[in-house]
Parts: structure tokens; C-alpha cells; sequence
């Protein structure tokens, strides 16, 4: 199929697709993507195809034949991802041979593309960059537990792909920074001030103690838009009256400060009496209550809008000089990118907390068996990373649970522990091999792949043996040794474990534990968050947290229960927390 001009991706998505960085070359994180898709759809050929104006290009492919493979990009005559880039919607085709759309692709005949299956790529504005795709080299119906499993993988690789482009819009942001700190003194105090700011209250405090040793004003504030309306940045230590009085305003008002968002041009107020003229009375009135006389109002110019606006007033007249306003206007621009970046750290950690919600379990309902779990982040970092828990009934009637930590406290880490909970589930389709055997299949394939995981973990299989009890199997690789606390108050600590995951290690036997769990047995599984702190004995913690589990109600409530374990922990803990409790109900009255 030739690409047309109507074919093209718009100008917009492909300057887009420029700011992720990635082009005709192979990339690490890509690769692993690319590879995660052949492997847990046993596919010979996947992609992470990218498309530019004329060609695809793959920073990510595996099983691609030459001279594609070393030139990693194809004319568009030979993409199906196009299609997917085209309508930002999957591309499923048992046979591309047989669909109208795609029978005449040079793909076909020229890369041996039969089966294909392509998820979108996108940068969370609407843009869709390309595809992650899944191709077959025979006929083949895809099922529904692939194209799940494609699907997840994308919106993964979307992720990654759109932390890319956000960092690199900052790291340019702060490298026009730079070039304007060599202009004065004041302009790099501004920048050293603004740099390392992470909030918009701190940009707010910085600001005004900025302006206030230059300028000697009386009044320094932030106006920012926020959708429909303007909402001014309280000053934490300073209670001024229009913040207090007036914080938020339409985006249509008359007062100078909207003015100057709405048109990106500074308004300057000389005097108290030409502002009612100018503005109107209620913007006189606010300014007669803020005893106010002057004022700058500079916009804040951001990357692709006006922010907002920086407000400089004095109680006094003040003629604003143009050196003055040169400074204000050079100021205004840091602090707008201060504001971008505390505005793009507090989207980071809103991403990364539905990636990490994302990619916990929603709990099954089992008959015979009660199940909770919690997740607590640490306070540094992203407020996310490698902690996690999972449960799923399995076909031969079992039930899997597994509490897992992967080393890291960042979105690494977090993306690293998605594909090992992924490749767990994989093999631990049939709990025929057990949950030593999966685990084992999990680190063989980190292998393969070159997937470098460490943690520790907990793997469980239970299984129902008769009408009140259940069989626990276990494997425990490094992991904090679970708690089991019986219907009378006793706690037995599940000490039996084997190395912690670490592929890179010579791999060893790991072996099951079992034990037979009756009514009224509450199994515990953590990790080391709950009971690590430095300068702390860590077995006085597990016993801390065991006589905490003793001393609880009998029957309580499982997320009662693990909300009391949590209790005594700080309220901003420095490592992830999970929590997963597994209680065999006892029979009430007949």
C-alpha cells in the first residue's frame, strides 16, 4: 500500500513524537518491550513501531529479518502500524492477506507479515505515535487474554513514552534557563531560587523573597489559571487580603492581573486613580482594600500557554522603569518554568499512582475464603515503586497470592515489578509445577531476557481440601517470613525460605513449604516496609507486628486488621508498604 499525502501524521504529532527522543535506533527501554511481547505472546516478531512522515522506524524489535533488522525502519509501503497510528485504535488481522486495508502492504510479502496484532502508543494528549505490535509469520485468531495482555503492555510502553517527552520538554525548559542566567547577578540568584523548587507553594515563597529584595514591593503574588476560572497561590507565611478575600476570580475579570494572562502582555497600573477608569470599580475597590497604589502585572509565559500572572505592588507610587520591568519580565519566565516543572512533578506522581493502582490486583471473591490487601507509598521519591500483591483463582480450583518487592523506589522499579507480576501469572497458568516452579520460570525467563529484577518475594498456592480446610503452599524467596495467627491468639512466624530473587545469580533448587490452614487461621503477608527502619532491629519489628496480630479481636474484619498493623507506622513511611491477609472463615451458627 503506497502512503499518501493524506496518510501523513499532522505536523503536530510529529513534533510530538520528536520531543520523545527516539528515532531509527535500537533503545534499551524499547527493546525490553519489544521483548516482553514475544515472549508472553510467543510471537517470533514484535515491534515498537514509531511513525514518522514516510517511514516507520523501530527503537525496539525483535525477530525482525535483514536488512530491516539493522536498518530499523521501513518505508510506510510496508507498515500496518500506520493504520493503528491513523485511527488511534487497535489493529487486530488473523491474516493480513485477507483484510481489505492491508492485503497489498509490501509487508506482506517483503517482512512475511501474516497474523498481526497492534496496540496504540500514545502521549496522553490525543496523539497517537505509533504501535506495539505482536506479528506472526502463519495465520493465527488472537485471543482475548493476548490482546489483553498486548493492550497492557501498550498503555506501559505509553507511559514510559510519555514520562520521555515531559522530561525532555523540562530538561529544554531549563536549558533556556541557563542561557539567561549569564545576562546579571539577579537574574542567576533567580534561577539558583527557582531551580530546586517542588511545589507551587515553595515557587510562591521564593518569588516573593526574590522580588522583595530588589524591588522593594509590598505585595508579590501568583495568579494562575485553572480551568474556567483564576485561582491566586496563597502565600504560607503572609496573609494578604486579596488572597484571602478573593482567591479565585473569572477568567473574563476586569482586574489588571486578568488582563495581563489573557492577552500575554504586562499591564502596568501607575497610579490608584486612573484604575477605576481603566479596569472598573470592583478592581479599584480590591486595590483600595489592599491599600495599593502601584503595580506591574506580568503574564507568565509558559511552554505552550500563558500560565498565569506574577503581581508586583507597592503602597506607594512607584514609577516602573524599563530596567525594572526587564528584571520583573526576566523573573516572570523563571518562575513560570519553577511553576511548569512543580506542576509536571505533581502529574509524575498522579501518573505513577495510577500506574502503581493500575497494576494492583482488584481482589477475587472466593468462596471458603476471605481476602484483603493494602498499599501504603513511601514519602520520597515518586510515591511509588516496586512493592506489590496479587491474587487470582486459578483453573484447577486454586487460589495464587503473592506479596513481592522489587528493589527501588521509583517508576524503575515500578515498571519493573509490572512485568514480573506479568511473567508470574504467565507461569503460573497451571499450579501444576507449583509456586517454586513458577518462580523458577519467572527468573529463567529474566534470564532470556536480560531483565535485570531483584527483590525478594512470597508465592502461595491454596487450595480447598475439604469443607473446612485449606492447603497452603508455599515458596519464600528472601522475602520477611510470613505470620500465621490461629483462632486462640497464637502466632507461628513461616521461617522456611530460599534465596531472593536475583537472575543473575546461578540458579538453585527453590522448594515448597506446606501447612494445612483451618478455620479461624489468618495468614499475614508484608513486606519489608512494614517492619525495616534503620537504626531498628528488624526481628523486634516482626515480633511487634506478630503481638499486634495476637492482640486483635478474634474475627475482626480483615481490612480492619491489617488498618490496625498499619496503625503504628509512621504516618509518611520511607519504604513502600503491602499488606495481603488470607483468613479461613470459621462457620457461623447453624
Amino acid at each position: 500500500m503506497r502512503a499518501s499525502e493524506e496518510n501523513l501524521p499532522p505536523a503536530v504529532r510529529l513534533a510530538v513524537l520528536r520531543e520523545a527522543g527516539l528515532s531509527a535506533a535500537p533503545d534499551e527501554g524499547m527493546e525490553r518491550f519489544a521483548r516482553l511481547v514475544a515472549s508472553m505472546l510467543g510471537v517470533p516478531v514484535a515491534l515498537v513501531s514509531l511513525v514518522e512522515a514516510g517511514r516507520q522506524v523501530f527503537p525496539g524489535l525483535v525477530g525482525l529479518a535483514e536488512p530491516w533488522a539493522t536498518s530499523r525502519q521501513t518505508p510506510l509501503s510496508h507498515s500496518l502500524c500506520q493504520h493503528v497510528t491513523a485511527t488511534g485504535a487497535p489493529l487486530v488481522l488473523p491474516d493480513a492477506r485477507l483484510d481489505e486495508r492491508t492485503r497489498t502492504s509490501l509487508a506482506i510479502s517483503d517482512l512475511g507479515v501474516i497474523a498481526y496484532a497492534g496496540m496504540p502508543l500514545t502521549d496522553g494528549q490525543g496523539n497517537t505515535l505509533g504501535s506495539l505490535c505482536a506479528i506472526d509469520q502463519q495465520p493465527r485468531d488472537w485471543s482475548p487474554q493476548e490482546l489483553a495482555d498486548l493492550s497492557d503492555l501498550a498503555a506501559a510502553c505509553s507511559a514510559e513514552l510519555q514520562l520521555r517527552i515531559v522530561s525532555r520538554r523540562a530538561q529544554r525548559a531549563q536549558e533556556q534557563v541557563q542561557v539567561s542566567l549569564e545576562h546579571s547577578e539577579l537574574m542567576l540568584r533567580a534561577a539558583e531560587d527557582l531551580a530546586n523548587t517542588s511545589g507551587l507553594i515553595e515557587v510562591r515563597r521564593r518569588v516573593r523573597d526574590l522580588v522583595s529584595s530588589d524591588s522593594k514591593p509590598s505585595y508579590v503574588g501568583l495568579v494562575l489559571i485553572d480551568g474556567p476560572q483564576f485561582r491566586r497561590i496563597p502565600d504560607p507565611e503572609i496573609a494578604y487580603l486579596p488572597e484571602t478575600h478573593n482567591p479565585v476570580f473569572p477568567l473574563d475579570s476586569p482586574l489588571p492581573s486578568a488582563q495581563a494572562a489573557r492577552t500575554g502582555r504586562t499591564v502596568i497600573v501607575g497610579n490608584r486613580d486612573t484604575l477605576e477608569t481603566e479596569f472598573g470599580r470592583a478592581a479599584a475597590a480590591e486595590w483600595e482594600a489592599a491599600a495599593l497604589q502601584a503595580a506591574a502585572c506580568v503574564p507568565l509565559p509558559g511552554t505552550r500557554r500563558t500560565l498565569g500572572t506574577l503581581i508586583v505592588g507597592w503602597t506607594t507610587p512607584h514609577p516602573i522603569g524599563v530596567t525594572e520591568l526587564a528584571v520583573l519580565t526576566a523573573i516572570a519566565g523563571y518562575t513560570a518554568q519553577a511553576i511548569e516543572r512543580a506542576q509536571y512533578l505533581d502529574d509524575r506522581i498522579i501518573v505513577a499512582h495510577q500506574l502503581q493502582h493500575a497494576m494492583l490486583t482488584d481482589l477475587p471473591v472466593v468462596p471458603g475464603l476471605e481476602l484483603a490487601a493494602a498499599y501504603l507509598p513511601a514519602a520520597a521519591g515518586d510515591l511509588v515503586g516496586g512493592d506489590w500483591y496479587d491474587a487470582y483463582p486459578q483453573a484447577t480450583g486454586s487460589v495464587a497470592i503473592t506479596v513481592g518487592d522489587i528493589t527501588g523506589h521509583d517508576m524503575h522499579a515500578a515498571t519493573i515489578m509490572s512485568q514480573i507480576r506479568s511473567m508470574l501469572r504467565q507461569a503460573d497458568v497451571h499450579d501444576d509445577v507449583g509456586p517454586a516452579g513458577a518462580v523458577t520460570a519467572v527468573e529463567q525467563a529474566c534470564r532470556q531476557l536480560s531483565l535485570d529484577a531483584s527483590g525478594t518475594l512470597i508465592h502461595a498456592h491454596l487450595r480447598a481440601a475439604d469443607a473446612t480446610t485449606w492447603q497452603l503452599t508455599w515458596t519464600n524467596a528472601g522475602h520477611p517470613p510470613p505470620l500465621l495467627r490461629h483462632p486462640d491468639g497464637q502466632i507461628e512466624q513461616l521461617d522456611q525460605h530460599d534465596r531472593l530473587l536475583w537472575p543473575r545469580v546461578a540458579s538453585r533448587s527453590r522448594t515448597n513449604q506446606q501447612r494445612v490452614l483451618g478455620p479461624g487461621d489468618t495468614l499475614l503477608l508484608y513486606t519489608d516496609g512494614l517492619v525495616e527502619r534503620r537504626d531498628h532491629d528488624i526481628d523486634k519489628a516482626i515480633r511487634n507486628v506478630a503481638a499486634t496480630l495476637s492482640a486483635a479481636p478474634a474475627g475482626q474484619p480483615l481490612p480492619d486488621l491489617i488498618s490496625q498493623v498499619t496503625g503504628t507506622m509512621p504516618a509518611r513511611p520511607a519504604d513502600d508498604i503491602v499488606l495481603l491477609a488470607a483468613r479461613i472463615p470459621e462457620p457461623g451458627p447453624l
